[in-house]
């Protein structure tokens, strides 16, 4: 379903007290039973849909300090007081160029392609001519190959390095060769959250106007969540909020742009500075020294749910991203397509989230660095994604980047 097929508002649409009342009180069962229900008017079809992509990062010098990474190396002059970083590299055209080389042989449409926020001068530094030639090398290489590239912490940092708006900044990538842009850096769009975790990347807003501008210029673009760690359930459903305004805003100006896709996924601790946090989320629930809220309602079969205060760390399970996977097919009622993250969930649950909500099972994804980098490694080919889908009951049908069914 395209991003145009939606109109901007439901009569049914529910806010984020519902939510939170959904949260609390509702069993995984029942929000699972209401997202399948929801996904299945959206989508009719007796298929679901998946992409054979790369992920290609063209460089892990990153000036952010982000706690929740473990993929990054400072870049010569800057020292965060960090031993445990990889070495730090950027792919020269040719590397990028025999990376893709192999996914078009195996068939692959669509590139990603991320990186740090990368300085303008030093040993590491990279000029935006860099970032244009890229792309023109791409588009004159590879012409069928759809580039899905630099998120808006990236585009953001392009703008503050080089003094161009952000609106120049997309525009000129565009010129040369850029399709669409990717929805990391998300995490979660609260301040209080990003000036813990990610020092150095966008804040809220900053993020959000990165993307109302691509969708200005009539771009389609992805947003994410990252959720499971020092956030709150509340500035969980404030995220989900924020996507869905933008969205409605993009949806009224009527020149196609918007988010086509939405993805969660849970925080991956191992490695991390921020995995190195008291875990509060044991085994045992008797060990648990979280907030727990009482269910008021008598028909509820849950009798407390922990409700993170958010300055301890607290895991989320498959349980917790089924949920919220859930809560996001319900309230995100303007954003048609919900990928399955296997990556982090591994593909049993990967197949389970086509029940609760998504529609799509993601990218094969022939190369992935940063959640591995993290300690998480799932690996999927397309047969076995294929499978996946036919064991669960629909026809496997391979997509482009806009959810158009091909092959």
């Amino acid at each position: 379903m395209s991003v145009a097929a939606l109109s901007p508002t439901s009569a049914a649409r529910i806010s984020t007290d519902d939510l939170r009342e959904l949260y609390l009180s509702s069993s995984i069962h029942e929000l699972g039973r209401q997202a399948y229900e929801r996904t299945q008017r959206l989508h009719p079809e007796d298929y679901r849909t998946y992409v054979v992509d790369r992920n290609i990062n063209y460089a892990n010098w990153c000036t952010a300090k982000c706690i929740f990474c473990n993929f990054k190396s400072d870049p010569p002059g800057m020292n965060t007081g960090r031993t445990d970083l990889p070495a730090g590299y950027t792919l020269t055209y040719d590397e990028i160029g025999r990376k893709i080389e192999e996914l078009v042989a195996i068939g692959g449409t669509q590139l990603l392609m991320q990186g740090g926020l990368v300085p303008s001068e030093g040993a590491a530094g990279l000029s935006f001519d860099w970032y244009l030639d890229l792309m023109r090398f791409i588009r004159r290489n590879f012409p069928t190959v759809h580039i899905h590239a630099f998120s808006p912490p990236e585009i953001f940092a392009f703008h503050q390095i080089f003094g161009m708006s952000i609106r120049e900044v997309i525009a000129r990538l565009m010129e040369a060769g850029l399709n669409t842009i990717p929805g990391g850096g998300g995490e979660i769009l609260s301040d209080r959250v990003r000036r813990k975790i990610g020092i150095g990347k966008t804040l809220t807003h900053e993020w959000l106007d990165v993307m109302r501008e691509a969708h200005k210029l009539g771009m389609v673009t992805s947003c994410t969540m990252m959720f499971g760690h020092i956030e709150t359930i509340d500035e969980r459903f404030e995220h989900l909020r924020l996507l869905r305004d933008l969205q409605d805003e993009s949806l009224a100006r009527g020149n196609g742009g918007g988010f086509g896709a939405y993805i969660c996924w849970t925080f991956q601790p191992d490695n991390t500075p921020l995995g190195r946090m008291k875990k509060l989320n044991v085994e045992t629930s008797k060990h648990r020294k979280v907030e727990t809220v009482r269910i008021q309602n008598p028909k509820s079969k849950i009798q407390n749910r922990p409700v993170n205060d958010g300055k301890h760390l607290l895991l989320a399970d498959a349980h917790e991203y089924l949920t919220m996977l859930a809560l996001s097919r319900l309230y995100l009622d303007n954003i048609p397509n919900i990928q399955s993250s296997w990556v982090t969930m591994g593909p049993k649950i990967g197949q389970l989230a086509l029940f609760y909500g998504a529609n799509d099972m993601g990218s094969v994804m022939m190369e992935e660095n940063v959640v591995s980098a993290a300690g998480t490694t799932y690996r999927l080919n397309e047969p076995e994604i294929r499978r996946l889908i036919t064991d669960a009951g629909w026809r496997p049908q391979k997509r482009d980047y806009y959810y158009r069914p091909i092959g």
